[in-house]
């Protein structure tokens, strides 16, 4: 086969079209938003969240595994499912950054501040987005340990200032180093990849982010804002989300 008959063959390549049909149910894809928590969910427990019956639920999950996005752990008797990689979580941050906003106004001011703390910091997967996810990026890209010449990279200046905060990328894994993930908030960039993992991880282990609740929303401590402030010069009032 020629190239040109390559290009005439409607199942040459991908099936894109096979990914975007599991994430075209509504259903599907509140699930998918839920697991960007990074944690393992029961179906019962998604089927509650997303308003459906428990058999409905179930079937949707099958669909989900099945398709790669979703992996399957099983712990004695009970049954959890988890997004299947960094690369999905990034793949669903990306898609919610370019879909329109559907959510109802909050109706209380319990519900206005939860949006709020999501927006302004939160976990995408295991890599920190919002407001301050974006900030720290921008902020490491103008400090010049991140470069956007040829596409998101780490510099020798920014694996030496790692290096010094005491934060270890793992190595050896098929997982990108960096890599931009575009945020569904503020629409634009967060870092991802294996040096945004690590960092979240430390900004945890060092006290300068702690979770709000069960929710994937983080607050920055008053270590945190101290900290931030020096090494990457980010200003209090964004980092108190004032």
């Amino acid at each position: 086969m020629d190239r040109m008959d390559l290009r005439r063959t409607p199942g040459a390549g991908p099936d894109l079209a096979s990914v975007a049909k599991l994430l075209a149910d509504g259903t599907r894809a509140a699930f998918c938003l839920a697991l960007l928590d990074g944690r393992a969910w029961t179906a019962a427990e998604l089927a509650r969240h997303a308003g459906v019956a428990p058999p409905t639920a179930t079937e949707h999950l099958h669909a989900l595994v099945r398709g790669n996005l979703l992996a399957e752990e099983r712990q004695g008797r009970h049954r959890y499912v988890r997004l299947a990689g960094p690369y999905v979580a990034e793949l669903i941050e990306s898609l919610a950054a370019l879909a329109p906003d559907r959510s109802p106004a909050p109706r209380s001011l319990s519900a206005a501040g939860r949006r709020q703390a999501l927006a302004h910091a939160r976990t995408c997967y295991d890599h920190l987005a919002g407001t301050v996810g974006v900030a720290i990026t921008d902020a490491m890209t103008g400090e010049g340990l991140l470069d956007l010449g040829h596409g998101l990279r780490l510099t020798s200046a920014g694996a030496a200032w790692l290096e010094h905060l005491g934060v270890t990328v793992p190595t050896g894994t098929r997982r990108p180093s960096v890599r931009s993930c575009l945020d569904w908030t503020e629409r634009r960039p967060h870092l991802a990849g294996a040096v945004g993992a690590a960092l979240c991880r430390h900004a945890f282990d060092a006290g300068w982010i702690t979770p709000i609740g069960t929710t994937r929303a983080v607050a920055v401590t008053a270590a945190g804002r101290q900290a931030l402030r020096r090494h990457l010069g980010l200003p209090e009032d964004l980092l108190a989300g004032l």
